[in-house]
């Protein structure tokens, strides 16, 4: 499907990706058994406040519960009151530090209720928040805070990124903020205007600004079909800020009048992990794949009183969500997909069954007030085609900050099915099932040709942990030197290369058994909490080659 014209701007802001240039709409369509699979599955529209910013939102749920608990962290709590009132202040100083609406705001807190005052402070302003890490590389921040043209940054690490930083202005979190008060400093907030910019790897070396809507996050919690989300809901906060997942985790509590639990540490300790879950009530979970993996696997007990477990990020291990069944029971756990440009969540998948044969588990169907089409050549794929994954929504963000060209790219204008829609073109490839349910077919780049061999990495993942041995696999590329399949285990029982290897020439063509499969008690995490790819090859490189 060729790209079409830019992204709508919202009123008052600047172009995510350049001046908008005039094109005419691609035109899609599909066969009849196409075009009915398609209308039945984005039937999704569900009543929500379409029109109203998160701070609007949030301020309704303190006026209605205002002794309410809105954050937990460790002993300490805020009130919707309380978070209120310290938000406000807030917002009054990086008002009279210059902060306006449409300003891009740095924020480089540690998780705590000071990290969840600043980013509502900085909405409230009707500023968009920018969480960075101050981890992060000189050249990366510098990198970052210039592409999204951002001025101001608030932070609980004020010495040091005062050093660290030039042409930046740095805040302090706290401060002599004036008591008293009610209210904030009455910026003009539109539903559509940006709240926040999550910056994801670009295959140019150049980070992509995402540009989330208000819209966006209050479509991604209002209604929800995937989880249980109103006023008695208490969530976790676990993800990194820089991390989308943390907008589901933050607002999916704090604009039902619900609890934000933030996890007291900055890496997660399975022991702990079920002390908070079971001490703070929580009642929905967020975990990505190789952390839902690693649970189960390690400390299952810890799940055991959550009532909605959601999961989700990368491929899954058909026989972790088998187990997670078989020891939880149907109607909690809830498999969900969803890149950064459609505000966390697009489908979702309740894992209520899985047959012994199951190779994979759905990505389900679109979550509320969201649509999907898969797509090939120019039209709609019937049920079993495989194509391009492309979603449409109020979800979708508003593009990539200063990048015309990837914004042209990835978003695009379409009639489909005679009916309009802002289409993003997510890369991943899938098919429908005949009852509507979507199954993830991999993506672009983790489909590699080897000595001419086209090769799916899950089909050879799948095979390995069939083997009753191992516990979770990882299989990747290495392109150091020669281009090979390399593939890491962690095992259940002592098993060795050598029968690995045999185990997976009786399933798989010669060209789809790895170069070397390496043994490890652990496949190491990213800080999103995503398999380490990059740890994993460094082990590679550095393991001696086999006689």
């Amino acid at each position: 499907m060729p790209p079409s014209s830019r992204p709508p701007v919202p009123p008052g802001a600047a172009p995510p990706g350049g001046t908008p240039e005039t094109a005419r709409p691609t035109r899609i369509t599909g066969s009849p058994a196409a075009l009915a699979v398609h209308r039945d599955v984005n039937r999704t529209a569900v009543a929500y406040p379409r029109e109203r910013s998160v701070p609007e939102l949030f301020e309704a749920c303190a006026a209605r519960w205002p002794d309410a608990t809105a954050v937990v962290h460790g002993g300490l709590t805020l009130t919707y009151r309380e978070l209120d009132r310290r938000a406000n202040a807030l917002a009054w100083r990086l008002a009279e530090q210059g902060v306006k609406p449409g300003a891009v705001v740095g924020v480089c807190v540690a998780r705590s209720p000071e990290l969840i005052v600043t980013l509502l402070a900085v909405l409230k302003c009707g500023g968009a928040y920018l969480p960075v890490d101050a981890a992060w590389p000189d050249e990366r921040l510098h990198q970052l805070l210039t592409g999204a043209e951002c001025a101001w940054m608030v932070t609980d690490r004020e010495p040091e990124l005062d050093r660290r930083l030039s042409g930046c202005r740095v805040v302090a979190v706290t401060g002599d903020d004036p008591a008293g008060r009610d209210t904030g400093p009455g910026a003009a907030v539109p539903a559509d205007a940006l709240a926040y910019v999550n910056f994801t790897s670009g295959s140019t070396g150049r980070p992509k600004g995402v540009a989330i809507r208000h819209r966006g996050i209050a479509r991604l919690v209002y209604g929800a079909r995937y989880a249980p989300l109103d006023h008695t809901s208490r969530l976790l906060q676990l993800a990194p800020v820089t991390f989308d997942a943390a907008t589901f985790e933050i607002w999916g509590a704090l604009l039902h009048g619900g609890t934000c639990v933030l996890y007291p540490h900055d890496f997660v300790r399975l022991s702990r992990l079920g002390q908070e879950l079971r001490r703070h009530r929580v009642t929905v979970l967020f975990l990505t794949t190789a952390l839902f993996n690693t649970v189960l696997d390690e400390a299952p007990d810890a799940l055991a009183e959550v009532g909605t477990l959601l999961t989700g990020g990368e491929p899954h291990s058909v026989r972790h969500l088998a187990a997670a069944l078989a020891r939880f029971g149907p109607g909690r756990l809830v498999h969900v997909y969803g890149p950064t440009e459609a505000t966390t969540f697009a489908t979702y998948h309740r894992v209520d069954s899985i047959s012994e044969d199951s190779a994979v588990v759905p990505i389900g169907r679109p979550i509320q007030n969201t649509r999907l089409y898969v797509v090939a050549g120019g039209e709609l794929c019937a049920p079993g085609a495989v194509g391009e994954i492309c979603l449409a929504g109020d979800g979708l963000a508003a593009g990539y900050l200063g990048m015309p060209e990837p914004t042209a790219e990835k978003f695009v204008d379409a009639v489909v099915d005679s009916v309009p829609e802002r289409l993003y073109r997510t890369g991943d490839f899938g098919y429908l099932l005949a009852d509507g349910r979507l199954v993830f077919h991999g993506r672009e780049d983790d489909q590699v040709k080897i000595n001419g061999f086209r090769i799916e990495l899950g089909e050879i993942t799948h095979q390995l942990d069939r083997h009753p041995a191992v516990r979770r696999s990882y299989v990747t590329v290495t392109t150091r030197g020669e281009k090979a399949l390399v593939a890491f285990v962690v095992p259940d029982a002592p098993v060795t290369e050598a029968e690995l290897r045999a185990h997976l020439r009786a399933r798989l063509p010669g060209y789809m058994v790895p170069h070397r499969i390496h043994t490890r008690d652990r496949l190491p995490l990213t800080p999103t909490g995503k398999t380490d790819r990059h740890a994993l090859l460094a082990t590679h490189e550095a393991a001696p080659r086999p006689c």
